[in-house]
């Protein structure tokens, strides 16, 4: 299982990577094993300022809808749009062509909240 230790990760199994005060955000590869086969990615949030852990977007796999919760608070500038057409990205690459949105980070002292790779791993028993 890939858990790149350069990411921060939430309980919710979204990774974030930041970059100054921009957050990119998508689900961990234990996530989009554990939905399957990803069918379909919404996101109507964009330009939209969301709190930390409010529902950002779903996912849609063949066996279940998931919600996604925002890792931290701030507007929702960019969806990946290449998932539109091609959701199944999330599932082949989910820390890289599957990421799903990019945060301007509005509380930047919420980034200690998150968790390392180790803490996350720790999580889910890997």
């Amino acid at each position: 299982m890939n858990i790149p230790s350069e990411l921060k990760y939430t309980k919710d199994h979204e990774w974030v990577m930041i970059n100054g005060d921009i957050a990119t955000i998508g689900i961990t590869d234990f996530a989009q094993g554990e939905l399957g086969d990803i069918v379909y990615v919404e996101v109507e949030t964009v330009d939209e300022t969301l709190e930390q852990e409010e529902i950002f977007g779903t996912v849609e796999a063949v066996k279940t809808v998931s919600d996604l919760f925002l890792p931290l608070s701030g507007e929702i500038i960019e969806f990946n749009e290449v998932l539109e057409d091609e959701p199944e990205k999330v599932n082949s690459d989910p820390y890289g062509q599957g990421w799903m949105i990019k945060v301007k980070i509005s509380d930047s002292s919420q980034i200690g909240g998150l968790l390392s790779a180790d803490d996350y791993k720790e999580l889910i028993g890997a």
